[in-house]
């Protein structure tokens, strides 16, 4: 049998039992490794941070659990990072450093403003799986759209809320992301991009209106876009709250 078949298989009796536009068939509660089980070979999961803020890049992570240690603190607390605190995905983060194999990949605000963001996650997406050093027989992707891979690929709609491979992926990538606006915040202070980590909160949109655009803003977003033309759209996101998103 073809590396990937058995998945596809599980996939398609999923689909005519629970509808294709659902992921209900495999239960609801913390993730698993139900998904995992129905593919032969070497699986990953695949997801990515930072689609909707206004600065930054977005990255993506590509995890292949070890499941011979995965255990204890790890596997009880491991989730989907949106649900996790700051710390909860910090110490999964470094835990799957002891027990996964991690690619990262990433694409630039210039490739995002290029290409738009949806295809600029799919680029992260191909890199992180590219970064992982070896080819997985199949990537479980977050979502309903899987980048061009040279593996099988199967995408999972709220994944991260149902594998743990993808939901390792959102960690690292989450936590991976965090970090690298919270070192962009040292060069361009006053954005608030160490906490809001580049989200349309409205301390980001005041620091917008007073210290204008920088070169990690994407100007293919429109309030950025507005912003940068001197368009006054005051107040910017209020009380948005998307500084938590993943």
């Amino acid at each position: 049998m073809p590396p990937g078949h058995s998945c596809r298989l599980a996939f398609a009796k999923w689909r005519g039992t629970s509808g294709a536009g659902t992921i209900g068939g495999w239960g609801g509660g913390m993730p698993s490794f139900a998904i995992e089980k129905t593919c032969s070979g070497i699986v990953c999961g695949v997801d990515e941070a930072g689609r909707g803020p206004l600065a930054g890049p977005v990255v993506a992570a590509a995890v292949i659990i070890d499941r011979r240690c995965f255990r204890g603190e790890l596997r009880a607390t491991l989730d989907d990072s949106k649900v996790l605190s700051r710390a909860q995905r910090e110490a999964c983060h470094r835990a799957l450093l002891r027990c996964a194999r991690i690619g990262i990949g990433a694409a630039s605000t210039a490739e995002i403003d290029r290409i738009n963001i949806l295809r600029a996650s799919l680029v992260a997406m191909t890199r992180a799986v590219a970064a992982l050093g070896v080819t997985p027989d199949t990537a479980l992707i977050d979502g309903n759209i899987a980048p061009p891979l040279s593996c099988a690929t199967r995408p999972v709609v709220k994944g991260d809320a149902l594998s743990f491979s993808i939901a390792a992926a959102s960690v690292v990538a989450k936590v991976t992301r965090d970090l690298i606006m919270h070192n962009l915040a040292g060069r361009y202070p006053g954005y608030g991009w160490e906490t809001n980590a580049g989200y349309a909160t409205a301390e980001h949109g005041e620091a917008i209106r007073r210290l204008g655009v920088t070169p990690h803003h994407r100007r293919s977003f429109a309030p950025v876009r507005l912003a940068a033309d001197g368009v006054p759209i005051l107040p910017l996101f209020p009380d948005s709250g998307l500084e938590q998103e993943a």
